[in-house]
């Protein structure tokens, strides 16, 4: 009889990445203990290590969300150094690089059941809104332009490749200048 292979030394991370794997791919309710085990290749109570319970890894899950997906642009002192447009430039490609939001549809879809993970949406807006508003400030764009064009970029940088799913990630890329451009000139 064989012995099954279950890995170990799964990280906390491992975990979070495969709860939003698992959230893209259908709905909060899709995130089991179980199936992310079997996914990961570890026994349950691998898991334990990390959460004490779903709830927390749901938590704890929306906190690495917005933590990886917009604190780690919004509060980057490297990014913030940078004049305006080419911060706005580096952050889009970022996004675009490491596919930063294709988690946006299910997160968002979570929110719209859920006060909690509402709250944490808001707040990513918020942060997201506001270093976008500071760029265009720099830039001496102010005011009603200002917020109409940021909440323009960062509805195209959400969106975008949710909605054009047949454009080339290598055509997207080339436009990412374009696009900067056409929202920051004055």
């Amino acid at each position: 009889m064989m012995k099954k292979s279950v890995r170990r030394g799964v990280s906390k991370g491992q975990w979070l990445e495969a709860g939003l794997e698992f959230l893209a791919r259908g709905s909060v309710s899709a995130i089991s203990v179980e199936g992310l085990a079997k996914h990961l290749k570890i026994a349950k109570s691998g898991f334990y290590w990390h959460f004490k319970n779903r709830d927390e890894l749901l938590r704890d899950l929306l906190a690495y969300w917005s933590h990886e997906i917009t604190e780690v642009v919004t509060v980057n002192k490297e990014f913030l150094a940078m004049e305006p447009r080419i911060r706005l430039q580096k952050t889009a490609e970022m996004l675009h690089d490491f596919r930063l939001t294709q988690y946006e549809m299910a997160i968002r879809q979570w929110a719209l059941v859920d006060k909690e993970a509402a709250k944490i949406v808001r707040k990513a807006n918020r942060m997201r809104m506001n270093y976008l508003l500071l760029a265009l400030s720099e830039l001496g764009i102010e005011g009603e332009e200002a917020e109409m064009r940021a909440m323009t970029f960062l509805c195209y940088m959400t969106w975008e490749p949710h909605t054009f799913q047949e454009v080339t990630r290598k055509k997207r890329r080339s436009m990412i200048a374009a696009r900067v451009r056409m929202l920051t000139t004055v």
